[in-house]
């Protein structure tokens, strides 16, 4: 099967979007099982847009999707204060310093280095120290295959995301050689058993019932290694809802996608932020669901795993995902710079989709880490344990309204809707990054 990237883009040349082909991943391998695929979580927006001109004052000249209300886009800086992130900064001038981040991707985008640069330059970040490390060797980069083109967008977000959140922090971006089970495997295994970073993102996924299981073992016990190491470990929920491509790739059936259902990962999953376009002040959250996309956030109960202990006070009949969520929408989506789409170099591209949330996480990780002076590692049992009460409700942001019914072209799988505390659509919510860090890392 392959495994999908997370994430949903809009693209524009000097504020205006020049092509609306689709750049989602391709069908599942016909190879049912042993040669199963992770797909990114993200996808394409199909309509022209216009989001204003390259500028390095983007906070003088604002994007125009950043100037309607709701915003139908966001910047590091308003994603930063819609969360909190931007008081971690200014009270505890918490950067990400002395942290490494570890993000899993599959192929390439041979633009990388020079968009994380144009990135930095375009919204006033400092450059991060980064790393580009392909285990296995790096696959030549092929803009006519739409899957590698799919993967170049979700490196692009990974990076400029993680950065984002975390911008003193080194990024160390491991590419698989595709997005086959075992390659995506051997590069998951290249940045664990290297003890490559004290966070590790990974925005893909595939349905629990398509991977190897071999494999689905195999890559648990990298995962056991992980927490050994005290490495924290995200994963996105997925971008269908409550449902998942079947392994043929023919359709959609009721499913949730690993990684992100392994009870040592934290699943993450997706919601649409009303926030100020301009300043970030934060208004509200629901559940991401974009019928006109086809595109919602994941979320469900496994068919591979029971409750864990950390969920257990909830008396779910199985794992349940996600843990938590973050920004995921596509009308409201970040902005980024990507040059290896096909359709031009210096392109900003607005993304959406639960792509946006793993690494961000991780970037909120990397700040508890400097926070505290060491790292945190396996965070769900706490987080549960926070998540409860009086106290919950100043760490998390509890999305209450919306569902992860998934609407497909031809197919719906109902999903879940939110309630208040968790619920199998956003899981115990977005972060009050402020509130949360500091006390996630004096947990620890």
């Amino acid at each position: 099967m392959h495994t999908y990237p997370r994430r949903r883009v809009v693209a524009a040349l000097s504020g205006l979007v020049v092509a609306a082909a689709s750049v989602t991943g391709l069908a599942a391998s016909t190879a049912v099982v042993a040669t199963g695929v992770m797909t990114p979580a993200i996808g394409a927006h199909p309509d022209y847009r216009i989001a204003g001109h390259l500028t390095s004052n983007p906070s003088a000249t604002p994007f125009s999707c950043q100037t309607t209300t709701p915003a139908q886009c966001y910047g590091p800086a308003q994603i930063r204060a819609a969360y909190g992130v931007d008081k971690l900064a200014s009270q505890f001038h918490l950067t990400g310093a002395g942290t490494t981040i570890a993000i899993v991707d599959a192929y390439q985008s041979p633009t990388i280095t020079s968009d994380l640069a144009s990135f930095d330059t375009l919204f006033d970040l400092p450059a991060p120290t980064f790393h580009i490390i392909a285990p296995d060797g790096r696959t030549p980069f092929d803009p006519t295959n739409a899957d590698e083109v799919d993967w170049a967008g979700e490196i692009t977000l990974d990076v400029e995301y993680a950065h984002a959140i975390a911008p003193g922090a080194t990024i160390d971006l491991v590419l698989a050689k595709s997005d086959a089970d075992p390659d995506i495997y051997s590069a998951q295994q290249f940045a664990i058993s290297h003890n490559l970073g004290n966070v590790l993102s990974q925005s893909f996924g595939e349905a629990e019932q398509c991977m190897d299981p071999t494999i689905q073992q195999n890559t648990h016990t990298l995962f056991e290694q992980a927490a050994a190491e005290r490495m924290t470990v995200f994963a996105s929920a997925g971008d269908d809802g409550a449902a998942q491509p079947t392994c043929d790739g023919t359709g959609f059936m009721e499913a949730v996608g690993t990684p992100a259902s392994d009870p040592l990962v934290t699943g993450v999953g997706g919601t649409i932020l009303d926030a100020d376009g301009t300043t970030g002040a934060y208004h509200g959250e629901t559940v991401w669901n974009e019928p006109d996309f086809n595109a919602a956030g994941g979320g469900g109960y496994s068919v591979l795993y029971g409750a864990p202990n950390y969920q257990r006070s909830l008396h779910l009949p199985a794992r349940g995902v996600p843990d938590v969520s973050y920004n995921a929408a596509i009308i409201g989506g970040v902005l980024a710079v990507w040059s290896s789409s096909g359709q031009g170099a210096g392109l900003v591209f607005q993304f959406g989709g639960t792509s946006a949330g793993s690494p961000q996480w991780s970037g909120l990780v990397a700040l508890a880490n400097q926070f505290g002076h060491h790292r945190i590692g396996a965070i769900n049992n706490e987080l549960y344990l926070l998540g409860h009460g009086f106290i919950g409700s100043q760490l998390f942001h509890d999305v209450t309204t919306g569902n992860n019914t998934y609407y497909g072209v031809s197919t719906t799988v109902p999903g879940y809707s939110a309630t208040p505390g968790w619920d199998a659509a956003s899981g115990l919510g977005s972060p009050k990054a402020n509130n949360l860090v500091p006390l996630l890392a004096a947990s620890f």
